[in-house]
């Protein structure tokens, strides 16, 4: 059975789908029949998205968009709502909006602390939260949570992102073991560097770095694994960092 045919009218919700990864990984999907659902805290970025989304990929199941900060509960429960409104299910969930502030700890700010935490975890949880009682009742569903390397590897000036990613990977483990047994598989991708403006720096488009076509390839192949399989953790990193002493925080 092809990819098409596994994925074609399954409905896909991605966070921060707007650019980078998270658009990556919506046209990806599109481009294998799924229909998407995606948010971003803008309006103008999510319209912005949709049309292009739809433009490149007509003949897909249909991309829809909303604004949703999912570290608010409520913005959660009406992204849910918005998209089962639209298409009438949904079969998977990518967890990948995120944010990243890079400072010593005596320098970053408690405001800076809350927010990575409230949409790196919190943000996770309260999509997890909402969506689970859905796929119980189907019996069916994949969760991805877009985690990163920073979930392992510690560095400095990194203490606010290395708490939410490594509280991000053991949650996700745990989710697992508490959902299974409810058809709902559970996965989470840990990139290292990858080519987008998140976190800044005049490299962000470095051609050594994992490309977001690349971590939307992953969570194409997650999801269309057999139902029978479920593959808990992907590490993807580039193949040919700079050398030691002038590599980036996460390759």
């Amino acid at each position: 059975m092809s990819s098409l045919m596994k994925l074609e009218n399954k409905v896909v919700v991605v966070t921060g789908g707007t650019r980078g990864i998270g658009f990556a990984i919506a046209s990806r999907l599109l481009q294998e029949g799924a229909a998407v659902a995606i948010c971003g805290t803008k309006q103008q970025s999510v319209d912005a998205a949709v049309v292009q989304l739809s433009g490149e990929h007509s003949g897909s199941g249909g991309a829809f968009g909303m604004v949703a900060d999912v570290s608010r509960l409520d913005d959660v429960k009406r992204l849910i709502a918005g998209t089962l409104g639209y298409f009438g299910r949904i079969d998977a969930w990518v967890n990948n909006a995120g944010v990243g502030t890079f400072r010593a700890v005596a320098d970053l700010a408690p405001e800076e602390w809350e927010r990575m935490i409230g949409l790196n975890l919190t943000g996770v949880y309260y999509c997890c939260h909402e969506v689970l009682p859905i796929f119980k009742q189907q019996q069916s569903g994949d969760i991805i949570n877009i985690s990163s390397l920073a979930g392992k590897n510690p560095f400095a000036g990194g203490a606010g992102y290395n708490a939410s990613k490594f509280g991000l990977n053991g949650f996700s483990e745990a989710l697992m073991l508490d959902h299974r047994e409810d058809g709902v598989r559970v996965s989470y991708i840990m990139p290292g560097s990858v080519a987008t403006e998140f976190g800044g720096g005049a490299d962000s488009g470095a051609d050594w770095k994992i490309a977001p076509e690349d971590v939307a390839e992953v969570v194409a192949t997650l999801l269309c694994m057999p139902k029978r399989t479920t593959v808990s953790r992907v590490e993807i990193r580039p193949s040919r960092p700079p050398v030691a002493g002038k590599t980036s925080r996460k390759a």
